[in-house]
This record gives C-alpha cells, structure tokens and sequence, in this order.
C-alpha cells in the first residue's frame, strides 16, 4: 500500500512559477515510477508528466514540455513538479500517482495508486 499527498498549489498570475510536491509513504518509493495528472472541471483526468523509479527517465505531455519538469528525491520519498511560465490552460486539480514497477507510463490505468490531489489555479 502507497499512501500520496499533494502540495504547493495555489491561484498564481499567468506567467508564473509553482511547485508541487508529493509525499510518499508505504512500499519501497524507488521501486515506483510516480506520474503527475491533471484534471480540469467537466473535462478527463489527463497525463502531465512521468518519472522513473531511480528518476533517469521522465516523459511529458507536450503541452508542458519545455515550462514543467518532474523530479524526485528517494531519500525524502518525494516527487515533485516545478511548473513555469504558468497559463490559465493548466488550470486544474494536480494529482500524484505512483506505479507498481519502476517504468514510466502517460496512461491513467496503469497506476496503482493516487493522491487526494491540489489545486491549480492561474489567473489571467
């Protein structure tokens, strides 16, 4: 069992930096690839970014690619995701969610577990 939970959003200006951070707690966290989603009101929980368990591999969607990077850090059992040059698009609730191996995946159904998730709001 993975517990996650989700920090650092916020209602920030359009052009703007934030950084989320997850917690992890359970399973050994480097044997998990942890992945970033993202859903905004009336639309479907999408893929934002993936990291592998040992973090030397990370995928973006291409919306983000270029202003989001992922990371994470084993030792504190976190994984994170610093968002710049923010725009009213990426308005959305973030979610963490972590795999049951350590490969990463931009589908929804291959994650095992997930966090409550934490807003993200950018003002134009």
């Amino acid at each position: 069992q993975v517990q996650l939970v989700e920090s650092g959003g916020g209602l920030v200006q359009a052009g703007t930096s934030l950084r989320l951070s997850c917690a992890a707690s359970g399973r050994t966290f480097t044997y998990s690839a942890m992945g970033w989603f993202r859903q905004a009101p009336g639309k479907e929980r999408e893929f934002v970014a993936t990291i592998s368990g040992i973090g030397l591999s990370t995928y973006y969607t291409n919306s983000v690619k270029g202003r989001f990077t992922i990371s994470r850090d084993n030792a504190k059992n976190a994984v994170y995701l610093q968002m710049n040059s923010l725009k009213p698009e990426d308005t959305a609730v973030y979610y963490c969610a972590a795999r049951g191996n350590p490969y990463t995946s931009s589908r929804t159904v291959e994650y095992d577990y997930w966090g409550q998730g934490t807003q993200v709001t950018v003002s134009s």
